[in-house]
């Protein structure tokens, strides 16, 4: 089993950036695909941006060109740099951890995009 925790968030100005990161302990991290999901207020989940194990990338459309996800195995530790932040970025973003049929979500880091 892996356990996430999310940091990084916080407020931002519109055209600001953030780095989040997720950090993994209890099992072998590198074993992992790993995956940004965001849930802004009233809406459903939704997918940002996928790693998988051997480093492939995958982003959703609205995220494409601004956001980069990438992974340190070494410090057991994904991170989502986000540039080019507008409003509609705002919300809480969840890590998850999957292979298999196995998946583990962290708590969650809010990202609020104002001026």
């Amino acid at each position: 089993q892996v356990q996430l925790v999310e940091s990084g968030g916080g407020l931002v100005q519109p055209g600001g950036s953030l780095r989040l990161s997720c950090a993994a302990s209890g099992s072998t991290f590198s074993s992992y695909h790993i995956s940004w999901y965001r849930q802004a207020p009233r809406k459903e989940r939704e997918w940002v941006a996928r790693i998988t194990r051997d480093g492939r990338t995958d982003y959703a459309e609205s995220v494409k060109g601004r956001f980069t996800i990438s992974r340190d195995n070494a410090k057991n530790t994904v991170y989502l740099q986000m540039n080019s932040l507008n409003p509609e970025d705002t919300a809480v973003y969840y890590c998850k951890a999957f292979y298999n049929r196995y998946e583990s979500w962290g708590q969650g880091t809010q990202v609020t995009v104002s001026s």
